[in-house]
């Protein structure tokens, strides 16, 4: 029987669903973790680029060290983590190493979302006397909500995909079932498991999908 084969058996069969050790258990986990990840990250990197790109002052140089941190492997971090004090405090090195990995993308999008704002519609509502606050939340944040959710949604994939490494230290998450595989040197769990982390990814990708063009401010009627 090759692989394929018996990774659709291991997928099929009841008992690998069910328990603490089973699918939907571990995939409320890396749910869960992903998504606390995600708010942190999102509480963090918004609201510093959203100011930043609505003054237009240091922006490119938090984008770029944003960037930088991108050169480092969330793996080496998260080894550096559980080496440090904060390796006996449960989820947290895990949770920090995700948050750093998700802030890149997030800050990215949202400044430069913020700065390619046609001028002259600021200065244009600033001519009608509106408030910076008032110029931010009613034309900038509108007209900058398609990049901003494509930061978001880009983050969310690579948080669910990278979540994965949460089994390594002895988290939960789908990864648990990627680990399990190996240590049982079983190929088709090991395929199953990247399977489903895949799987997922693409749904998380579709949701934020589906909900940036409901949420478009720009498309709701009177938009214009």
């Amino acid at each position: 029987m090759g692989v394929i084969d018996r990774t659709w058996t291991w997928l099929t069969t009841g008992a690998h669903w069910s328990g603490t050790d089973g699918v939907w258990h571990r995939l409320g986990e890396h749910l869960f973790l992903t998504a606390v990840c995600l708010l942190i990250s999102c509480a963090i990197a918004l609201p510093i680029a959203v100011v930043l790109g609505h003054l237009g002052k240091g922006g490119a140089l938090a984008v770029n060290i944003s960037n930088a941190g991108r050169a480092v492997p969330t793996f080496a971090v998260l080894v550096l983590l559980l080496l440090s004090p904060l390796g006996s405090h449960g989820s947290w090195p895990t949770v920090i190493a995700l948050v750093l990995f998700a802030i890149p993308p997030l800050l990215t999008n949202a400044y430069v979302g913020m700065r390619e704002v046609d001028r002259d519609m600021v200065e244009a509502a600033r001519g009608m006397g509106m408030t910076g606050r008032q110029v931010m939340a009613r034309v900038e944040l509108p007209l900058a909500f398609p990049l901003i959710v494509t930061g978001v949604r880009s983050a969310a994939v690579q948080v669910v995909a990278t979540t994965t490494l949460a089994a390594l230290p002895g988290g939960g998450g789908l990864g648990r079932i990627i680990t399990a595989g190996f240590r049982l040197t079983d190929t088709a769990q090991v395929v199953a498991g990247a399977l489903l982390v895949a799987v997922l990814a693409l749904l998380v990708e579709g949701v934020f999908i589906l909900v940036q063009r409901l949420l478009d401010p720009l498309r709701r009627p009177g938009a214009a």
